[in-house]
């Protein structure tokens, strides 16, 4: 069975690492860098790795997610990085991390180049839920034949993994997913906000809207969420919402767009962020507009 190893053991991480683990894949090596994360997979299985290059020696697949562009430079070429293992000629690093594309190309340029391992982008989305259940969407960038490799592990992770071209693909199309995203969630906080202050049962909303233009997974599960107050354990945190929003942001000005409701959305998580909310789940947006009596 092909050696799994994992990096970036966060809320999205331990639930992809213990995901793996329950369909058969371990021993799965990891490694954190805060290394009291380890505590919340090793005992289901998982074996802790002293370095990022100590996970890709016992690793046939290493995979990564983690914060942002670079944290996947640093665990990838660090001195105690990924390319520094020996031996890694033929096998694949499957990013799972939100991360820019242009340097993403030239990561995975530099890998090949400098190791022989080859490299597929493949963010996700879903959530925690989705990783835990196995149901996740994977946009996945690289050259054919490695996404399908990947794919052979992917698949107990996700339920819908589509190759959108070569490499940095995969992470062009999350800047597109997160633009809808972002904007969603802000769009949530105000359409509750509007049915709680004008009185109508805004419980029954997402009912009521079922089959019509406005139903969506956003209206199913984010609404309800902000509903309930149901903020705690955070699902996702602000401060990386934000961060995806400010990356839509730079790289639609690199095609000179304009993207008026994106700039409002980034806007608005910011200033929800800035009041000490990084931590914050990021549904908890609609304390904006409705703040905790």
């Amino acid at each position: 069975m092909t050696r799994v190893g994992f990096i970036g053991i966060g809320i999205m991480g331990e639930a992809m690492v213990r995901r793996l683990l329950e369909r058969g894949r371990g021993p799965v090596t990891v490694w954190n860098l805060e290394p009291e994360r380890l505590d919340t997979v090793v005992p289901f299985g998982a074996v802790a790795a002293p370095s990022p290059a100590a996970v890709a020696a016992a690793s046939d697949v290493v995979m990564l997610c983690v914060l942002h562009t670079e944290a996947v430079r640093s665990v990838v070429f660090a001195a105690d990085g990924v390319a520094s293992a020996p031996g890694l000629a033929g096998r694949l690093l499957i990013d799972l991390s939100t991360a820019d594309p242009a340097a993403t190309r030239e990561m995975a340029a530099q890998l090949r180049r400098e190791a022989g391992m080859g490299w597929v982008d493949a963010p996700c989305s879903g959530g925690p839920h989705a990783a835990r259940a196995g149901t996740l969407t994977v946009m996945a960038g690289g050259e054919e034949a490695e996404v399908a490799r990947a794919g052979e592990v992917l698949r107990d992770l996700a339920v819908n993994i589509t190759r959108m071209g070569p490499v940095g693909a995969g992470q062009t199309t999350k800047i597109i997913n997160q633009a809808i995203v972002g904007t969603g969630f802000v769009l949530m906080a105000e359409a509750l906000a509007l049915a709680e202050t004008a009185g109508i049962d805004a419980a029954a909303l997402p009912a009521c809207l079922k089959g019509g233009f406005a139903d969506s997974e956003l209206l199913r599960r984010i609404y309800t969420q902000m509903l309930q107050r149901h903020f705690d354990p955070p699902a996702s945190y602000a401060r990386q919402l934000l961060k995806d929003m400010k990356a839509v942001k730079a790289f639609a000005h690199e095609f000179g767009a304009d993207l008026p409701l994106v700039e409002t959305a980034a806007r608005r998580f910011a200033e929800f962020v800035a009041q000490g909310n990084e931590m914050a789940d990021s549904a908890a947006i609609l304390r904006l507009y409705r703040p905790d009596p």
